[in-house]
């Protein structure tokens, strides 16, 4: 369509991986066992905390919701993936692209939120033991979950009607292997100061205010295993948290080497694969950390099969 003489794009090329066949096969062979292992593993633990008694904790109710979130991540992402590695690239329609950047937007919000909360429960559950109980209530933890996916479902279509301002008036090939906010600005014909300016603003409840409750909570935690005088006891509250902080490290550090941190000499190849690292392989990560690390877990697969 033409709007003041100016030819407005309304579909895109991802370009995907510039490698040979061979590569793209094995890549798309690797991706697709990371893919159903990782559905396979979330499902499992899924299931575990819906039938298992033990395991009917906020801690294991959390995990469960994150574990939905790692569900719906690759599954907005990979199958496209695929399609661009058999086939060397792939059209994308504009209306298509914002649709996939929506859910990616709104599970990436569901997790820094899930984190957030999931650390202040390990918080409450380590500092204030007697009082656990009555403070992560089932009520509660409800309540804190539909909030937590009414926000990421709100703030990401903000996010999305704010990115429908921008006009691409070509070239409309993009560099990546998905519809994200950096590649799609990098091509955009618009001035995207406000945009950027706008998502900024939009990042402080769904970043910076969960990374502060993270940190202070942690922040808490340590300081209360420190003054514990027993090594034996002291490993043993470290454990019940050592999973949830390494997932959250490796979350957050994908997303800071992506999207806070990136640099000019940073080659597209690398971006390419750090978006992989967290939206395919993360979420088959997630779920071994919370097995393999996990004694209840462990005992309800047991248990289970």
């Amino acid at each position: 369509m033409q709007e003041n003489n100016i030819t407005l794009v309304n579909e895109f090329f991802l370009l995907g991986f510039k490698v040979s066949l061979n590569l793209r096969i094995f890549l798309f062979s690797l991706l697709l066992i990371v893919y159903n292992a990782s559905i396979c593993g979330n499902l499992l633990i899924i299931t575990l905390v819906s039938t298992s008694k033990n395991l009917h904790t906020p801690m294991y109710f959390f995990i469960s919701q994150l574990s939905i979130s790692d569900i719906l991540l690759p599954t907005d992402i990979a199958p496209n993936i695929f399609h661009i590695l058999l086939n060397n690239g792939v059209i994308i329609t504009f209306p298509k692209c914002m649709v996939q950047l929506y859910f990616f937007c709104v599970t990436e919000a569901c997790e820094c939120l899930l984190l957030a909360v999931m650390s202040y429960d390990r918080y409450v559950a380590i500092c204030k033991p007697l009082h656990y109980i009555s403070i992560m209530t089932g009520t509660l933890c409800w309540k804190l979950v539909v909030i937590i996916w009414l926000l990421s479902f709100s703030l990401s279509l903000i996010y999305i009607l704010l990115l429908l301002r921008l006009k691409f008036c070509g070239p409309n090939i993009i560099d990546h292997l998905f519809c994200d906010l950096v590649p799609l600005q990098d091509i955009s014909c618009s001035d995207t100061f406000p945009i950027k300016l706008s998502i900024y603003f939009l990042s402080i409840p769904l970043v910076v205010i969960p990374s502060i409750i993270i940190v202070i909570s942690y922040g808490n935690v340590v300081h209360a295993i420190l003054q514990i005088s027993s090594n034996v006891s002291r490993h043993k509250v470290f454990s019940t948290c050592s999973s949830h902080l390494t997932v959250v490290s490796i979350f957050y550090f994908t997303l800071f080497s992506v999207y806070i941190l990136p640099t000019k000499r940073q080659s597209s190849d690398v971006n390419k694969i750090l978006s992989l690292l967290y939206t395919v392989f993360t979420p088959l990560v997630n779920p071994i950390i919370y097995s393999f690390r996990n004694k209840d877990i462990k005992k309800a697969v047991q248990e289970t099969f």
